[in-house]
């Protein structure tokens, strides 16, 4: 009866401290991603710092992805006698350690441990976004929740790397991690005031993350989404090195060149909605094309200081906007599995992150630029591939004409 009472009492009637408790998850959102993707713009002076290779400090993207994908897929089980707000209590409390182990890190191996715990919050965290605005707002305003939460994503995103970059070059790279630290101190004190007491109710099961995989398209589709971020991260990990040697950017210029990108992913976000309600598998295909020709491009043009800007804000327009496409084929392929399938995708994007990072960090160092980029457009070709499979699977089975309409 008590488990009854409170969950009626956190659900039945969220007030503005459930609205407040939504914009710290926001807040705990762009904090993370910030953690999670400061290393893109200081890859050249953590790899100066630590005497490594710039390919060695881009596994620092790519051990966060590993715990990341062990996370996603076991935390629910392994927590399900957990209130989730002490969960998240305690995942945003890691991110603060993270930040404070990856700033005053002596050495790769506790640079490695740093970036393990942020890799820890971002799948525990990814993993029950969702279902916790499910629960602190109502079923009717749940679309605004996420929409807040994602707001908080895309404004990392844009601004993450540019303000690494900006910070790195006037209080050096670790004065950047730490930056974070506060910022997560704020978001726990906020959290802590804000989130009601929600017991869990997932039962212990760790293999229903893979049970989704029986579902028809399933596979095909988490197939496409792997191929996607890991094409898509062979390069984005490594392009502070590229414009600096290639396109021959100083550090003002690098960080010009990634808020333009940034800025141009936002935008992708706003607009990408009113193409997925009609055009969804269309642009499924189309996004990976394109981003692949954009990588071939800086191959070929990336001396070209005004060639690349233009091509880097292409990439960031398409490849922000591409995830939110991915996560409404998920809503409409799994509706009645969402939360399942959710920490099955999880898994799969940070796996897909780690091997993207880490096989772009090889032939980055043994190839050069041109070998890394073009394996990277040659993924994301096979990804688009992949989404055409997925269409006339989808087709297929797909009866009546009104569904048909989102199909080619």
């Amino acid at each position: 009866m008590a488990h009854a009472t409170a969950v009626a009492t956190t659900e039945s009637a969220p007030d503005s401290a459930s609205w407040s408790a939504v914009l710290a998850l926001s807040l705990c959102v762009a904090t993370l991603i910030a953690s999670e993707f400061l290393p893109v713009s200081l890859l050249t002076p953590i790899a100066s710092d630590l005497h490594l290779s710039e390919g060695q400090a881009g596994q620092a993207i790519a051990i966060s992805g590993i715990f990341a994908v062990a996370t996603s897929l076991f935390v629910a089980a392994f927590t399900s006698k957990l209130d989730r707000r002490q969960l998240l209590l305690w995942l945003t409390a890691l991110m603060l350690i993270s930040g404070v182990v990856t700033a005053f890190a002596p050495n790769y191996a506790v640079l490695m441990a740093g970036r393990a715990f942020v890799g820890v919050v971002i799948g525990g965290f990814w993993s029950m976004s969702a279902a916790t605005v499910m629960r602190l707002v109502p079923a009717a305003d749940v679309p605004r929740g996420l929409a807040i939460l994602n707001g908080g994503n895309a404004l990392a995103a844009t601004i993450a790397a540019p303000l690494g970059s900006f910070l790195g070059q006037y209080i050096g790279w670790r004065g950047a991690f730490f930056s974070v630290v506060p910022l997560a101190a704020i978001t726990f004190v906020w959290l802590l005031a804000t989130l009601p007491s929600m017991p869990s109710r997932t039962r212990a099961n760790p293999l229903a993350a893979f049970q989704v995989l029986r579902r028809p398209g399933v596979p095909t589709g988490m197939a496409a989404v792997a191929l996607f971020f890991m094409g898509q991260f062979a390069l984005f990990t490594y392009l502070r090195p590229f414009l600096e040697t290639v396109t021959l950017v100083n550090v003002s210029g690098l960080s010009l060149l990634l808020l333009a990108m940034g800025v141009s992913g936002l935008l992708g976000t706003l607009l990408i909605g009113s193409v997925l309600r009609t055009r969804l598998y269309q642009a499924l295909i189309a996004m990976p094309v394109m981003m692949a020709a954009l990588a071939i491009g800086l191959v070929v043009f990336g001396s070209s200081l005004g060639t690349t800007a233009g091509l880097l804000a292409l990439w960031g327009l398409i490849g922000t906007a591409a995830p939110v496409g991915w996560w409404s084929w998920l809503s409409e392929a799994l509706p009645d599995d969402a939360e399942a399938g959710g920490g099955l995708m999880v898994a799969v994007v940070q796996l897909a992150i780690t091997a993207g990072a880490a096989s772009g960090g090889l032939l980055f160092d043994n190839g050069g630029y041109q070998i890394a980029f073009g394996f990277g457009a040659i993924v994301l070709f096979t990804c688009a591939i992949a989404a055409v499979v997925l269409v006339r699977h989808d087709r297929s089975r797909t009866a009546t004409p009104t569904s048909r309409e989102h199909l080619l």
